[in-house]
């Protein structure tokens, strides 16, 4: 089939991630048009409309005809206009997929998104991870991925002897503990805990990446989840602290096949926990380490690209 994703913005590189691993997998042809870019990341793109040419608008326009699947990212649906091109107009005979990736008008009102796709008949519904259930538990939860061999994502030689380099990199730091990370550090650092923080904000993707990689553990974010951040830090094969709740760690066993017990996480609700957890690594490189290569065997073994785009290929054949 051929799959036109949608978006306003890609969310964290998200849909050009699935877009590029479904084609890599070779079941379905897949392309990705977006509207608008937002922060400095610089995630690759496909067809962003304000780029486009002629060329490039006949071409967005050939692939709204001719292809099978309309799937909608986020907050954008049929009402999205795409420079001179409406997705509504060429809806017929088309299926139709919305995809919540936790957006903070869905969080806030999720109600209002599954009222309006009631209305319009909508059934094929994704969300990007297990608390969107919560919300939304018509829908299917579709985990994130990140490419498993690109060299960016692989383990970085690193020395073990300290002290602990931790990575954080907040989109939105109200939305990422930050501040919590910022005084739970500090408070380390005054007690001469061996720590440093590599705060990444507002650089390009690839460039973050870079940082990560030097580092030796990351800290994701204590709202009950986990980021697109943890599955690239469990990549690079890091320590990744986040405060999963049992809800989110039930599902991600379920989909790894690893019991929660097994599961790579360190894990850190509160700023309590994130002392403990930062002091743990701190204090034992070596466990710090083998924490990472079980990171990593993780995301091989569990959580392969192949694996994930292959759910969601699973998803569109059954539509």
């Amino acid at each position: 089939m051929n799959i036109l994703m949608i978006a306003v913005n890609d969310p964290a590189g998200t849909g050009i991630g699935f877009c590029r691993a479904v084609n890599r997998l070779g079941r379905h042809h897949c392309r990705m048009v977006t509207l608008e870019t937002r922060y400095t990341h610089s995630w690759p793109k496909d067809l962003h409309v304000p780029d486009l040419d002629d060329a490039g608008l006949a071409e967005l326009e050939r692939l709204l005809r001719q292809s099978d699947v309309l799937h909608f990212h986020m907050t954008a649906d049929e009402q999205l206009r795409l420079g001179p091109f409406l997705p509504a107009d060429y809806l017929p005979g088309k299926a139709v997929v919305h995809h919540e990736h936790g957006h903070h008008e869905f969080r806030a009102d999720p109600e209002r998104f599954r009222e309006k796709y009631r209305r319009l008949g909508r059934r094929h519904l994704l969300v990007s991870t297990p608390d969107l259930l919560r919300m939304m538990p018509e829908a299917r939860w579709q985990p994130n991925l990140v490419h498993q061999d690109d060299e960016s994502l692989r383990p970085f030689p690193r020395d073990w002897s300290g002290p602990l380099r931790l990575a954080h990199s907040p989109t939105r730091r109200d939305l990422k503990n930050t501040e919590e990370l910022l005084e739970v550090t500090a408070s380390l650092q005054a007690q001469d805990i061996g720590l440093e923080l590599d705060l990444i904000d507002n650089v390009p993707h690839a460039a973050c990446l870079a940082r990560k990689r030097a580092c030796h553990a990351l800290f994701d974010h204590m709202q009950g989840y986990y980021g697109v951040s943890s599955l690239e830090g469990l990549s690079q094969g890091l320590a990744v602290i986040a405060g999963l709740d049992r809800w989110n760690l039930d599902h991600v066993a379920e989909f790894s096949g690893r019991c929660v017990d097994e599961l790579p996480w360190v894990l850190a609700r509160d700023a309590d926990g994130l002392a403990a957890a930062l002091r743990g690594l701190a204090g034992d490189m070596d466990r710090c380490r083998r924490i990472g290569e079980d990171s990593r065997r993780f995301v091989e073994q569990c959580w392969p690209e192949a694996k994930v785009a292959g759910g969601l290929c699973d998803f569109w054949d059954a539509l």
